[in-house]
Protein backbone atom coordinates (compact mmCIF):
# COMPACT_ATOMS: atom_id res chain seq x y z
CA UNK A 1 0.00 0.00 0.00
CA UNK A 2 2.81 2.64 0.29
CA UNK A 3 3.59 2.10 -3.39
CA UNK A 4 0.43 2.76 -3.84
CA UNK A 5 0.30 5.71 -2.29
CA UNK A 6 3.46 6.85 -3.35
CA UNK A 7 1.80 6.93 -6.99
CA UNK A 8 -0.71 8.44 -5.75
CA UNK A 9 1.14 11.71 -4.78
CA UNK A 10 2.30 11.85 -8.19
CA UNK A 11 -1.22 11.89 -9.48
CA UNK A 12 -2.42 15.43 -10.72
CA UNK A 13 -6.30 16.42 -11.08
CA UNK A 14 -6.99 17.38 -14.86
CA UNK A 15 -3.81 15.20 -16.05
CA UNK A 16 -3.37 12.24 -19.02
CA UNK A 17 -1.27 9.39 -18.23
CA UNK A 18 0.63 7.07 -20.42
CA UNK A 19 0.84 3.57 -18.30
CA UNK A 20 4.35 3.72 -19.49
CA UNK A 21 5.14 6.89 -17.69
CA UNK A 22 3.40 6.04 -14.49
CA UNK A 23 6.39 2.92 -14.06
CA UNK A 24 8.82 5.59 -13.22
CA UNK A 25 6.94 5.53 -9.42
CA UNK A 26 5.63 1.73 -8.91
CA UNK A 27 7.03 -1.48 -9.72
CA UNK A 28 3.80 -3.06 -10.24
CA UNK A 29 2.15 -0.52 -12.15
CA UNK A 30 -0.92 -2.64 -13.49
CA UNK A 31 -1.90 -4.16 -10.43
CA UNK A 32 -1.88 -0.54 -9.35
CA UNK A 33 -3.52 0.69 -12.24
CA UNK A 34 -6.21 -1.95 -11.75
CA UNK A 35 -7.08 -0.85 -8.22
CA UNK A 36 -6.44 3.24 -9.45
CA UNK A 37 -9.27 1.99 -12.12
CA UNK A 38 -11.59 0.28 -9.67
CA UNK A 39 -11.30 3.32 -7.07
CA UNK A 40 -12.00 5.90 -9.71
CA UNK A 41 -8.54 8.12 -9.07
CA UNK A 42 -7.74 7.11 -12.35
CA UNK A 43 -10.05 6.40 -15.57
CA UNK A 44 -9.37 4.39 -18.65
CA UNK A 45 -9.06 6.24 -21.58
CA UNK A 46 -7.80 3.84 -23.79
CA UNK A 47 -5.39 0.90 -23.41
CA UNK A 48 -2.45 2.70 -21.65
CA UNK A 49 -3.96 6.10 -21.74
CA UNK A 50 -5.36 7.27 -18.05
CA UNK A 51 -7.32 10.28 -16.88
CA UNK A 52 -7.01 12.14 -13.24
CA UNK A 53 -10.47 13.51 -13.54
CA UNK A 54 -10.83 16.88 -11.92
CA UNK A 55 -13.72 18.02 -9.52
CA UNK A 56 -15.90 20.68 -10.34
CA UNK A 57 -19.00 21.70 -8.16
CA UNK A 58 -20.96 19.67 -10.55
CA UNK A 59 -19.35 16.68 -11.15
CA UNK A 60 -16.16 15.93 -12.62
CA UNK A 61 -14.55 17.55 -15.77
CA UNK A 62 -13.85 15.29 -18.56
CA UNK A 63 -10.17 15.57 -20.18
CA UNK A 64 -9.32 18.17 -22.92
CA UNK A 65 -9.16 16.64 -26.45
CA UNK A 66 -6.12 18.30 -26.55
CA UNK A 67 -4.76 16.04 -23.47
CA UNK A 68 -5.72 13.03 -24.66
CA UNK A 69 -4.56 13.26 -28.29
CA UNK A 70 -1.05 15.11 -26.81
CA UNK A 71 -0.91 11.86 -24.52
CA UNK A 72 -2.15 9.73 -26.98
CA UNK A 73 0.45 10.68 -29.66
CA UNK A 74 3.26 11.22 -27.15
CA UNK A 75 3.82 14.48 -29.29
CA UNK A 76 2.40 18.10 -29.45
CA UNK A 77 3.00 18.18 -33.25
CA UNK A 78 -0.67 17.71 -34.37
CA UNK A 79 -3.60 20.08 -35.59
CA UNK A 80 -7.11 19.14 -33.61
CA UNK A 81 -9.91 20.04 -35.49
CA UNK A 82 -13.87 19.00 -36.85
CA UNK A 83 -15.67 19.92 -39.34
CA UNK A 84 -18.09 21.58 -37.53
CA UNK A 85 -15.94 24.60 -36.96
CA UNK A 86 -16.39 24.81 -41.54
CA UNK A 87 -19.90 26.49 -40.01
CA UNK A 88 -17.70 29.57 -39.07
CA UNK A 89 -16.77 30.10 -42.84
CA UNK A 90 -20.05 31.56 -43.93
CA UNK A 91 -20.54 29.26 -46.91
CA UNK A 92 -23.51 27.63 -46.11
CA UNK A 93 -22.29 24.54 -43.78
CA UNK A 94 -25.31 24.11 -40.71
CA UNK A 95 -24.52 20.37 -39.80
CA UNK A 96 -23.20 19.29 -36.81
CA UNK A 97 -21.02 16.45 -37.02
CA UNK A 98 -20.05 14.34 -34.13
CA UNK A 99 -16.33 14.05 -35.30
CA UNK A 100 -13.09 15.08 -34.45
CA UNK A 101 -10.09 15.25 -36.58
CA UNK A 102 -6.31 14.95 -35.70
CA UNK A 103 -3.78 15.78 -38.83
CA UNK A 104 -0.41 14.28 -37.31
CA UNK A 105 3.09 12.72 -38.51
CA UNK A 106 2.69 9.47 -36.44
CA UNK A 107 -0.64 7.75 -36.72
CA UNK A 108 -3.69 7.02 -39.25
CA UNK A 109 -7.08 5.47 -38.62
CA UNK A 110 -9.89 5.89 -35.65
CA UNK A 111 -9.24 5.83 -32.33
CA UNK A 112 -11.28 5.91 -29.18
CA UNK A 113 -10.07 7.67 -26.34
CA UNK A 114 -12.34 8.95 -23.55
CA UNK A 115 -15.50 7.14 -25.21
CA UNK A 116 -14.58 9.65 -28.11
CA UNK A 117 -13.87 9.12 -31.76
CA UNK A 118 -10.88 10.35 -32.97
CA UNK A 119 -10.08 10.44 -36.79
CA UNK A 120 -6.43 10.49 -37.17
CA UNK A 121 -5.28 11.38 -40.11
CA UNK A 122 -1.31 11.11 -41.47
CA UNK A 123 -1.21 14.93 -42.76
CA UNK A 124 2.73 15.40 -44.11
CA UNK A 125 2.17 19.65 -43.49
CA UNK A 126 -0.11 21.64 -41.49
CA UNK A 127 -0.24 24.87 -39.52
CA UNK A 128 0.60 25.24 -36.03
CA UNK A 129 -2.18 26.68 -35.13
CA UNK A 130 -6.00 26.31 -36.82
CA UNK A 131 -6.81 29.39 -39.22
CA UNK A 132 -9.63 30.46 -41.38
CA UNK A 133 -7.65 29.82 -44.36
CA UNK A 134 -6.50 26.52 -43.98
CA UNK A 135 -10.18 25.61 -42.38
CA UNK A 136 -11.21 26.42 -46.49
CA UNK A 137 -8.67 24.81 -47.66
CA UNK A 138 -9.94 21.51 -45.48
CA UNK A 139 -13.71 22.16 -46.20
CA UNK A 140 -12.39 22.48 -50.09
CA UNK A 141 -10.11 19.02 -49.26
CA UNK A 142 -12.98 16.95 -47.70
CA UNK A 143 -15.96 17.99 -49.39
CA UNK A 144 -16.78 14.56 -50.43
CA UNK A 145 -17.51 13.82 -46.52
CA UNK A 146 -20.00 16.72 -45.92
CA UNK A 147 -23.64 16.21 -45.93
CA UNK A 148 -24.42 19.52 -47.10
CA UNK A 149 -25.53 20.30 -50.53
CA UNK A 150 -21.67 20.28 -52.44
CA UNK A 151 -22.87 22.61 -55.13
CA UNK A 152 -24.14 25.47 -53.34
CA UNK A 153 -21.09 25.07 -50.55
CA UNK A 154 -18.86 25.37 -53.83
CA UNK A 155 -19.95 28.45 -55.03
CA UNK A 156 -20.21 30.68 -52.01
CA UNK A 157 -16.60 28.90 -51.28
CA UNK A 158 -15.51 30.11 -54.57
CA UNK A 159 -16.76 33.40 -54.17
CA UNK A 160 -15.13 34.21 -50.58
CA UNK A 161 -11.91 32.01 -51.97
CA UNK A 162 -11.76 34.32 -54.75
CA UNK A 163 -11.96 37.51 -52.64
CA UNK A 164 -8.62 36.81 -51.58
CA UNK A 165 -7.18 35.03 -53.96
CA UNK A 166 -3.57 35.94 -53.00
CA UNK A 167 -3.41 34.79 -49.43
CA UNK A 168 -5.66 31.50 -50.40
CA UNK A 169 -3.06 30.96 -53.25
CA UNK A 170 -0.96 30.49 -50.75
CA UNK A 171 -2.24 28.29 -48.08
CA UNK A 172 -4.10 26.14 -51.28
CA UNK A 173 -0.32 25.48 -52.48
CA UNK A 174 0.89 24.53 -48.68
CA UNK A 175 -2.55 22.67 -47.57
CA UNK A 176 -4.18 21.63 -50.95
CA UNK A 177 -5.13 18.39 -52.06
CA UNK A 178 -4.36 17.93 -55.80
CA UNK A 179 -7.92 18.29 -56.50
CA UNK A 180 -8.45 21.06 -54.27
CA UNK A 181 -5.35 22.81 -55.99
CA UNK A 182 -6.74 21.88 -59.87
CA UNK A 183 -10.46 23.91 -58.22
CA UNK A 184 -8.83 26.68 -57.22
CA UNK A 185 -6.61 27.30 -60.92
CA UNK A 186 -10.20 26.74 -62.72
CA UNK A 187 -12.04 29.37 -60.20
CA UNK A 188 -8.85 31.99 -61.10
CA UNK A 189 -9.32 31.06 -64.41
CA UNK A 190 -12.80 31.80 -64.47
CA UNK A 191 -12.66 34.44 -62.49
Amino acid sequence: MKALESLKKHLKPGQVYRRAGLQQWSKAVDRHLKYLVKEWTLQKMSPGLYYCPAKASFGEIPPEDEELVRAFLKSNDFLLTSPNLYNSLGVGTTQLYNKRVVYNHKRHGKFTLGGNVFDFRLKHKFPEKLTKEFLFVDLLNNLDELAEDRQEVLESAKEKTLQERNRMKRFINSYGGERTKKLFNNWLKQG
